[in-house]
């Protein structure tokens, strides 16, 4: 019995470790194509680099304004998460413990919301963006973000609000608390983990995102990193170690916030199994 468990162990270990191996591998290729020279790539396209050199990174710092397109992302980004996290925090306190006509018809919409893909949005909120003079700025992609983070983030909020146990909320009533501040001082602070985790996933989503940014941003210096990236892959087709250079750079912060930030986002998404 001890033998057959040992067996299976193994497997699901060497299982695990052909996962990990095929997750790593696209960064490690990556990352050694981009220390490559052109010509040492066109003659060994997946072989190790044989002399290693930085000089790629300096030339697509200098032919783009790659800190430009990141600072873009990074503002883009930020906002755009705080905002829909801000909001879905009190809508998912009321879809969650209020007791108002319509709710589940509101929060079923709200679902249905999440299924409406992205490029279905793209004519209309492009003539609105138009008609308000807004493209090539970043605030029209913030509201575009906004608008497709929030039924998710209001979906999640309020799923996670129900593990909370409805007697602290009668208990802070009886109190004398309001709503307000029963959100504030109670519910917010439980939140928390669940709040970081949804921040996370906004981040990553709006830092990645490709299409929104290349139709709304279309002036270079207006671009985000990715939209940028795309164009100089365009230009520089024939030579993938400066395209891969380009897109390690890309994914350094979100290997930073992810590494750091683990601990935190698996927290909150096993933060109420159980309750």
């Amino acid at each position: 019995m001890s033998r057959r468990i040992k067996i299976g162990s193994l497997i699901k270990h060497a299982f695990l470790v052909l996962v990990c191996v095929a997750s790593i591998y696209p960064i490690w290729f990556i990352l050694q194509t981009s220390v490559k020279t052109n010509a040492e790539y066109m003659l060994s396209p997946i072989g190790l680099p044989i002399h290693s050199t930085p000089s790629n990174y300096v030339q697509v710092i200098r032919s783009m304004p790659v800190p430009r397109w990141a600072w873009n992302s990074f503002v883009v980004t930020l906002i755009s998460a705080t905002l829909s996290t801000a909001i879905a925090l009190p809508a998912g306190y009321a879809f969650a413990f209020g007791r108002f006509r319509g709710r589940s018809a509101l929060f079923n919409s709200n679902i249905a919301f999440m299924v409406v893909p992205p490029v279905a949005l793209l004519a209309p909120i492009f003539t609105l963006m138009v008609n308000m003079h807004l493209i090539n700025r970043l605030p029209s992609v913030i509201i575009f973000y906004v608008g497709l983070f929030l039924p998710f983030s209001v979906f999640f909020i309020t799923n996670f609000m129900r593990t909370i146990p409805v007697e602290l909320l009668d208990a802070a009533r009886v109190d004398g608390l309001s709503p307000f501040g029963t959100l504030r001082r109670i519910v917010a602070p439980l939140t928390s983990p669940a709040l970081f985790t949804l921040m996370l996933v906004n981040i990553i989503y709006g830092w990645n995102e490709l299409l929104i940014a290349l139709v709304f941003l279309q002036d270079d210096r207006s671009r985000t990193l990715m939209a940028g990236l795309s164009v100089f892959q365009g230009r520089y087709v024939t030579q993938q170690p400066l395209v891969m250079a380009g897109s390690f750079l890309s994914v350094v912060p979100i290997l930073l916030l992810y590494t750091f930030g683990q601990r935190f986002f698996v927290r909150g998404l096993t933060a109420g199994i159980g309750k």
